[in-house]
């Protein structure tokens, strides 16, 4: 795959959400809104990533064909929600970018996603978990550093993992993870050979 450079994909992770809320009006619910149109491919020969809460799967796509389904994976022990708060065990639904690889992680292989995204920050404005204070810092961190804070009430360090140091009886049975989606050491090996930085990847 063609390399994204930091700042090229600062844009990209920036420019889409940014769009949703030049208009006017903040959506009601900016997730929902992103999640609605999500599942459809950008473009015929996308690759990307779609994980299910509702059947514990994680599937590949190459445009609209099936390339690869991981089944059971395991997600954070309070589940998925769209709204997600630190140390909440919650597994954050949205739209997002694969932004690094951890290939010596605890977890095996930990694949990085840019949680929390600029929806959600807009989302924790509107509900009130966030000032606007923290709304513009959120942005002057993102814009300095080309990904998003990952210590604000929000909480962050959100990925895909193995189990690796975790029990695979456990991983097979429960929830267990701290808001991050889990799949066996296997499947995480063979999902960094299909993805890449700034594959998008799903959460609904």
């Amino acid at each position: 795959m063609k390399p994204v450079s930091r700042r090229r994909f600062g844009q990209l992770a920036l420019a889409a959400p940014l769009l949703l809320l030049a208009g006017g009006k903040a959506q009601a619910n900016l997730i929902e809104t992103v999640l609605s149109r999500a599942h459809l491919p950008r473009h015929d020969d996308e690759l990307w990533v779609l994980v299910e809460d509702r059947d514990a799967s994680l599937s590949v796509y190459r445009g609209n064909l099936l390339v690869e389904r991981f089944f059971p994976i395991s997600l954070g022990r309070s589940g998925a929600s769209l709204e997600r708060v630190q140390g909440g065990n919650v597994t954050p639904k949205g739209e997002f970018r694969v932004n690094r690889f951890n290939m010596a992680s605890d977890w095996h292989i930990f694949i990085g996603l840019d949680y929390p995204t600029p929806s959600h920050a807009r989302m924790a404005l509107e509900s009130g978990l966030y000032t606007e204070r923290d709304y513009a810092d959120y942005f002057a961190y993102y814009r300095r550093h080309g990904y998003p804070p990952q210590q604000t009430v929000l909480g962050g360090f959100i990925g895909i993992h193995g189990v690796g140091k975790g029990d695979p009886a456990v991983h097979a049975s429960y929830h267990w993870t701290q808001g991050c989606v889990a799949v066996t050491d296997t499947q995480i090996e063979r999902l960094t050979e299909l993805i890449d930085i700034g594959t998008r990847v799903v959460i609904r």
